[in-house]
This record gives structure tokens, C-alpha cells and sequence, in this order.
């Protein structure tokens, strides 16, 4: 299957087989981004699409610990999202799984995100994939705006970022 470019400007994004896979440098160091990434009192600052909050009712950063977030929009019902930690490889490497609570999204086995922080002297490149379980997961994700709201998610690490 051919690549599918989706990103913009400050973000590389492209379909790459049942794959998401989402690239930016940001202008921060590795450790930072890491802490922005799994520092629970960092996440509602920067999680989600402008417009939001995001609520942290659980975050247990280590292998077997459970994650859950809760998006509230003004526009749209609240939107949950939960998973497990499968690899903590601080500052580097995390992986884990990755569900939409809502009926029926949540009904199938959702994905796994891998995330890889490369130190680039001073700065960061951040890799994400997202791997779906099926063509149609991936087809039903794409269609809910995720790629806006995920690169807004990321111009708003990148203002976090720059707080320090």
C-alpha cells in the first residue's frame, strides 16, 4: 500500500498500512518532552484539540499501568480514552494501547501507539505510530478529524513545551 501524506507545515503525518505515523521536532529537550508526556499535571495543559480540557483520572506510567483521559469539548459529548502501558523506556520509548471509550469504537480491540523521542542537540523529534487493529478502524479514526485535532494537540505541547 502507498504511503498518504496528511501532515502540514509542522507535522509529517502519513498512513502507512494499517499504521498512523506522526513526526515533528520540537524545540525542547528530550527530557522535557518526556515529562510533558507522562507528568499527569502536565497532560490537561496540553491534551486535545484548542477549544478543550482534558481531565486525567488515571496515569500509572509503567509497564501493566492503566491510563485514562476524559476530553470535554463545549460542542460535543465527552469523550473518554483509556489504555494500557506495554513499555517505559524513559526518556525514550513508550508503547501503549490506545481506546476510544465509546460504544461501538470501544467493542473492538483498539491499537497500540509507539512513541520514540530522539534527542536532536537541544531539540526533540517525536515519532508516534499508531498501529490499527483493522483498514476499517483506521478508516473510522481518520474520518473523526483526528489529524486537526491531533496537530492543534501538538501545537499546544509545543506552547507547554516552551513554558519549560
Amino acid at each position: 500500500m502507498a504511503t498518504q501524506e496528511l501532515g502540514n507545515e509542522t507535522t509529517t503525518i502519513s498512513v502507512d498500512g494499517l499504521d498512523l505515523v506522526w513526526e515533528r521536532i520540537f524545540d525542547a529537550p528530550r527530557e522535557l518532552v518526556w515529562k510533558a508526556l507522562t507528568e499527569p499535571e502536565r497532560i490537561p495543559r496540553w491534551w486535545g484539540p484548542r477549544g478543550t480540557t482534558t481531565t486525567v483520572v488515571e496515569m500509572d506510567v509503567r509497564p501493566g499501568g492503566a491510563w485514562r483521559y476524559i476530553n470535554h469539548s463545549p460542542d460535543r459529548p465527552d469523550v473518554p480514552f483509556k489504555g494500557q502501558y506495554l513499555e517505559v523506556v524513559p526518556p525514550e520509548r513508550l508503547v501503549y494501547t490506545f481506546i476510544v471509550d465509546i460504544e461501538p469504537m470501544n467493542a473492538e480491540t483498539g491499537g497500540f501507539e509507539t512513541v520514540v523521542l530522539e534527542a536532536l542537540g537541544g531539540k526533540t523529534k517525536l515519532t508516534s505510530r499508531s498501529h490499527f487493529p483493522s483498514a476499517e478502524g483506521l478508516d473510522g479514526a481518520l474520518s473523526t478529524g483526528m489529524i486537526s485535532g491531533g496537530i492543534e494537540t501538538w501545537d499546544r505541547l509545543e506552547e507547554e513545551l516552551a513554558r519549560g
